[in-house]
């Protein structure tokens, strides 16, 4: 339990009980206007209003909170309206008759069978004040889940604009940029059929780039296809010190968040050893709905710290188009990054 809401817990209770004590006095005074000239008379009166009052009061906000939590404004508006009238209207009548039958037999001495008239005649009224209590919960509610739905679609707007300058900026990488034409500067003078080869798929790279940087979601296909040409130059770039195999079918409504696969091989070739004495091995699959990018764990003894910050924007990402979360595993012999794959439907 968090700081605040301990805070909350300790004031509940102050709270049921002073509002319970103000509107005690209200209803003693409308409905019991006689009482006030007798001290004994009032105490029974105010006594008896008051136990009224707050298990309605506990009683209406228990529920409320219930069905909060468990039924979305967005998702189920009117599931809930009706879900939240009937239960404030059942519970009203059950814990109004009940205290009733408790109050007749404790000041006087009415049992359950000589109160029941009396108990059918006052259910209306209480009745009557649930509904407006239960309409005014249902203003309240929706009007703050408008208003948390509205804020956290601004700041998710804000996140993927963020995501897209930052994505934009890490995909045209000047370092793997000047690595890449300082391999073709090579290539040129000892094989010009993979210069050619190599320049092409410099090409088609840096054509995904330019044209997915202003889509949402690009097609696992397309995705792929990317990679081999990404992959193709790293690999002729470390040779046998870097492997990376792909084992995925991809289906038609199958998308991603553009450049997902590229910043998780960006990452493990920027964070982990490359080497003759220590090769890094990537592999790339499917699991069930997801796709899992995982990487033997060498990290460099020395180099850039990382920071978190490109999974971190591609976190943000997804939460804006799915509810399910990027997962990573770590051990110490592997790293894996699960990232959900999604579908034409959750665009």
């Amino acid at each position: 339990m968090t700081p605040a809401d301990s805070k909350l817990f300790i004031r509940k209770p102050i709270f049921y009980f002073l509002g319970s004590a103000v509107l005690s006095f209200a209803l003693t005074a409308m409905f019991m206007p006689g009482a006030f000239a007798n001290g004994q008379i009032f105490l029974s009166g105010y006594l008896w209003a008051f136990s009224i009052s707050i298990t309605q009061w506990i009683g209406l906000d228990f529920l409320y909170q219930f069905i909060d939590k468990h039924i979305s404004w967005i998702e189920s508006p009117a599931k809930k309206v009706f879900v939240q009238i009937f239960s404030f209207l059942a519970y009203s009548a059950s814990a109004f008759i009940l205290v009733q039958f408790v109050n007749y037999y404790l000041w006087m001495d009415r049992f359950p069978a000589e109160s029941w008239a009396s108990i059918l005649r006052s259910l209306p009224s209480t009745l009557l004040i649930s509904f407006i209590i239960s309409l005014i919960f249902t203003a309240i509610g929706f009007f703050n889940a408008w208003k948390q739905s509205f804020v956290r679609a601004e700041k998710l707007k804000v996140e993927m604009m963020a995501y897209k300058y930052e994505s934009l900026r890490n995909q045209i990488n000047p370092h793997f940029l000047f690595n890449s034409l300082n391999v073709l500067s090579d290539l040129v003078y000892d094989d010009q059929a993979l210069a050619v080869k190599f320049i092409r798929q410099m090409s088609d790279l840096f054509r995904y780039v330019l044209d997915s940087r202003d889509k949402e979601l690009v097609p696992l296909k397309d995705e792929l296809a990317f990679i081999e040409s990404y992959s193709f130059m790293l690999k002729t770039r470390f040779e046998e010190k870097l492997s990376i195999d792909i084992d995925v079918e991809p289906r038609p409504d199958d998308y991603l968040v553009p450049m997902t696969l590229q910043l998780l091989i960006e990452n493990a070739v920027k964070h982990n050893e490359v080497s003759e004495a220590f090769p890094l091995r990537i592999n790339i699959r499917r699991n069930e709905d997801s796709l899992e990018v995982e990487n033997n764990f060498q990290p460099k003894k020395a180099g850039d710290t990382s920071t978190k910050t490109g999974l971190k924007n591609i976190t943000q990402q997804y939460a804006f188009f799915s509810e399910r979360h990027i997962t990573i595993i770590s051990t110490d012999e592997r790293y894996i990054v699960r990232v959900p794959i999604l579908k034409s439907l959750e665009k």
